[in-house]
């Protein structure tokens, strides 16, 4: 979406040239390939694992780390490739969408109306604030080293980018339109009154 939005607010004439069909259906398809050949790779080297011990993992889902932790024989190896696939998959893109969003920054700044730069930020900021909290939360969980984390902040920060941000992802996306924010707006004005 950040790379959407730079070519929407940088290269505006050329938008429909550039973000044609196949081209979102490449880097669609690129993105989920790329994903599953990270998991696929922790998924085989986990199923080796030996696991004698207790069958419980204390965590709010079945994550590789908390899993690990259950295994009898060394996981050693499995930890380095979480954290070194880790760093790039989460670092990559957080780069993309700050040098998209460095470019859209100062686009916006040349715009000489004050609307059309209020308009311009309006579209960004939704999507920026989704994606703060999605990306700061998983570098947390999975690039800062677990030692640092105690076993409740880092449930916490997984129900972060696992529950909170698709909740609110909707809720972002819909206060910027005008209709659904007068229904808010007379909603609470309702209630306050009574």
């Amino acid at each position: 979406m950040s790379y959407d939005r730079y070519v929407a607010i940088c290269n505006p004439l050329q938008y429909s040239a550039i973000m044609t069909g196949g081209y979102c259906i490449i880097l669609s398809v690129t993105s989920w390939l790329l994903g599953f050949s990270i998991i696929s790779f922790e998924i085989v080297k986990t199923a080796k694992l030996h696991f004698c011990g207790p069958n419980i993992i204390d965590h709010l889902f079945c994550d590789i780390v908390p899993l690990l932790k259950l295994a009898c024989s060394d996981t050693s190896m499995i930890h380095v490739v979480v954290y070194v696939m880790g760093i790039p998959f989460v670092i990559m893109p957080t780069t993309i969408i700050v040098v998209s969003y460095t470019y859209i920054i100062l686009a916006v700044l040349r715009i000489s109306s004050s609307t059309g730069r209020q308009k311009a930020f309006s579209t960004c900021s939704s999507h920026l604030i989704v994606v703060s909290i999605f990306y700061w939360s998983i570098f947390s969980v999975y690039v800062v080293p677990s030692k640092g984390l105690t076993n409740t902040l880092s449930k916490i920060l997984s129900l972060l980018y696992t529950v909170f941000t698709p909740l609110i992802n909707p809720i972002i996306y819909s206060l910027r339109n005008k209709d659904i924010r007068k229904a808010i707006q007379r909603t609470f004005q309702k209630h306050v009154i009574w």
